[in-house]
């Protein structure tokens, strides 16, 4: 099974970039499995919402998969630093 047009492997390595890069951008203070999960879970997250407004995802592989979970890591941050409030 893929994701995303990408292995699994290649998530949780692409995943933990995306939560990584997205760290940095958001200046959280998290962990090596965190950036993992929030890359992976960013993606799945953004690709649930460009689907339900009826928008085409950023594509497949490795590229399109780092944006979507930059990106959607990037939202995970934010809506947590809001609930914490």
């Amino acid at each position: 099974m893929d994701v995303n047009g990408v292995g699994w492997i290649a998530a949780i390595i692409i995943g933990g970039l995306a939560g990584w890069l997205a760290e940095m951008v958001m200046k959280s203070n998290t962990g090596i499995l965190m950036n993992i999960i929030m890359g992976i879970v960013g993606a799945v997250v953004l690709n649930a919402i460009l689907r339900a407004l009826n928008i085409e995802p950023f594509g497949v592989g490795w590229l399109a998969y780092l944006i979507t979970g930059f990106i959607g890591a990037c939202l995970l941050i934010f809506a947590g630093r809001l609930i914490r409030r």
